[in-house]
């Protein structure tokens, strides 16, 4: 895996915009919404509650962190 200039390791980012995921809702954020982590990835679900089984489609995904929706089934 490449080292960054900083020494530390660069990881992939383990989600991809678009992709539909099933997660866990582990948490919630100081907005109010839902937290999954998708392979130690934290992703932030509005609408949810600590507890839910759900099926995510991320929306946006940033360097440390996703968003994702709910899909309906």
């Amino acid at each position: 895996m490449p080292e960054s200039e900083h020494g530390f390791r660069q990881t992939t980012c383990p989600v991809e915009e678009g992709k539909v995921y099933e997660a866990k809702i582990e948490d919630v954020g100081r907005e109010g919404d839902g937290l999954a982590r998708i392979q130690n990835f934290v992703v932030f679900v509005p609408g949810t509650n600590v507890g839910d089984q759900v099926k995510v489609r991320i929306t946006r995904v940033l360097r440390r962190m996703a968003f994702g929706e709910v899909v309906k089934e």
